[in-house]
């Protein structure tokens, strides 16, 4: 089994910073990637972005490519997610998902396995 588990969300204002964590235990050795996904109320869950644990590989959302970054240490099995310039239209409820095998369609919500419980971010204006 595998977990996840997001922190480092919070209430904060607009133009600040926050980066979120996710933490993976269990068996996540040589898993292919880690996706953070948002969702907002009443919004469906979307894409933000992914690193795939080998090679480093990463992609955005068009609407946080320049603002939010993504990295991973592979040794603390720990993906980040830092969050610069931040604006109201980026409150939501933030996931992170492991893909434990190969795939494509990486912004899709429907391919990864294992899912985080989930942190709130609220960005006020």
């Amino acid at each position: 089994q595998v977990q996840l588990v997001e922190s480092g969300g919070g209430l904060v204002q607009a133009g600040d910073s926050l980066r979120l964590s996710c933490a993976a235990s269990g068996r996540t050795f040589n898993s292919y990637a880690m996706g953070w996904f948002r969702q907002a109320p009443g919004k469906e869950r979307e894409f933000v972005a992914v690193i795939r644990w080998s090679g480093g590989s990463l992609y955005y959302a068009d609407s946080v490519k320049g603002r939010f970054t993504i990295s991973r240490d592979n040794a603390k099995n720990t993906v980040y997610l830092q969050m610069n310039s931040l604006t109201p239209e980026d409150t939501a409820v933030y996931y992170c998902a492991l893909r434990v095998t190969f795939a494509t369609g990486l912004s899709a919500a429907s391919v990864y396995d294992y899912w985080g419980q989930g942190t709130q971010v609220t960005v006020s204006s």
